[in-house]
């Protein structure tokens, strides 16, 4: 592979916004993809997934190139050094990439792989928080998964076709992909592409939604006609895909406290054809509890660590902290106290996060059982998906009926 200058230093210019400026990865590599429209498709994807690459293995980059946080340019061009080196990629003679010791590298990459924490590129504290909370094997495992590369899953959207039809008419405009045999809508990319391009997208027919986070809808066992809430609605994704099981039949109410995120579900659900879904903004308690003890099923897809899709955002380890992950516990209490009174008697409260955690999962379901909010609730049914185990995304899911 020959490395092209003006590629290599957007993938720095990406690494110096998401290390030292604390900006998104998803966001910055759609910035950095947007500086030169003369960039072809192979360009595009070696800026993507060089940039997510160096993300995801930071912390043993880092230790093998001898440099830390906060990076001067010079070390990010170290940083980049050892991803090609350990990609046998051959290093150019620029000024900004030093002499570059290729044998160390590798030596000091074999030596590292025998440590967990390197190995993985993963904080201490969160090494050491995941080791007691799943245990040696399941954590090792885990990890591992945790840093493969996310398939680029497809939802179909039964409001206007489906699953068969959506292949086929994806086939036509040159896109190839594989059933997801589990999942009833899931259809995964066989090659990387920007789907969003597509008259296929345009047209409503699918959403981008991982496969684990498809089998939330069915998991919330909704029928047509029935009153839902979604109450972390955000830009949609899952409100969506109840809206196609509900068939457009009964009230969908989103919820959330970002304005913004339910203006982006607006504008999804028309495309979408989804007709059924209402958007509240939650500037204030009145506004869900005006929907108090009525609600057939009420989802709450709850503010969480993300450690179950760290595929896909690998750049989440680096930015969560301990005490952010407190708080987070505490705000996933408050929120299963207040929006569970909007459940009537023989509904059902779907409790979900896309994390691994048994402190954000099964202990906060048994610490709600146990509060006076909860004691008219009893488990109906829970699971943990492992991306060990499914090969996509980490969530967990609760599934409560109010007595």
């Amino acid at each position: 592979m020959r490395l092209h200058r003006n590629l290599v230093f957007a993938v720095v210019d990406g690494l110096n916004m998401i290390f030292n400026e604390g900006e998104y990865a998803d966001k910055v590599v759609e910035k950095l993809l947007k500086r030169d429209k003369r960039w072809g498709a192979r360009d595009r994807g070696f800026i993507a997934e060089t940039t997510y690459d160096i993300v995801r293995w930071k912390r043993l980059y880092a230790e093998i190139a001898e440099v830390h946080s906060p990076y001067s340019r010079a070390n990010l061009f170290r940083l980049f050094a050892v991803w090609a080196v350990l990609r046998g990629i051959e290093l150019p003679d620029w000024k900004q990439i030093e002499a570059t010791p290729s044998r160390r590298i590798k030596g000091r990459f074999d030596e590292l792989s025998q440590i967990r924490k390197f190995r993985e590129s993963i904080p201490d504290w969160i090494d050491q928080m995941g080791l007691e909370q799943l245990g040696e094997a399941r954590w090792t495992q885990e990890l591992k998964s945790l840093n493969e590369k996310a398939p680029v899953v497809l939802r179909t959207n039964t409001l206007k076709t489906n699953k068969k039809d959506l292949k086929a008419n994806l086939e036509e405009e040159g896109i190839k992909t594989d059933l997801v045999k589990v999942d009833p809508d899931a259809l995964v990319l066989i090659e990387r592409t920007n789907v969003f391009k597509t008259k296929t997208f345009r047209s409503g027919s699918f959403e981008v939604q991982d496969a684990s986070s498809q089998k939330v809808g069915y998991f919330c066992d909704v029928k047509p006609g029935m009153r839902v809430i979604d109450t972390c609605a955000g830009a949609g994704g899952k409100t969506l895909h109840l809206a196609a099981i509900m068939e457009n039949k009964g009230q969908l109410v989103a919820l959330d406290i970002y304005e913004n995120k339910l203006k982006e579900l607006k504008r999804r659900a028309k495309r979408a054809g989804a007709h059924n879904v209402e958007t509240r903004h939650i500037t204030n308690s009145k506004v869900y509890k005006k929907l108090f003890n009525g609600a057939d099923r009420v989802l709450i897809d709850a503010p969480c660590s993300g450690l179950g899709v760290l595929k896909r955002n690998p750049d989440a380890k680096w930015k969560l902290q301990p005490e952010f992950l407190d708080k987070l516990i505490r705000t996933q209490r408050e929120i299963l106290g207040s929006y569970s009174k909007m459940v009537k008697k023989g509904g059902k409260l779907i409790y979900v996060t896309c994390s691994i955690l048994p402190s954000e999962n099964e202990k906060q379901i048994a610490w709600f059982l146990a509060s006076k909010e909860g004691e008219d609730f009893a488990v109906e049914s829970q699971k943990t998906i492992y991306p060990s185990e499914s090969g996509f995304d980490g969530f967990f899911m609760a599934r409560l009926v109010k007595k």
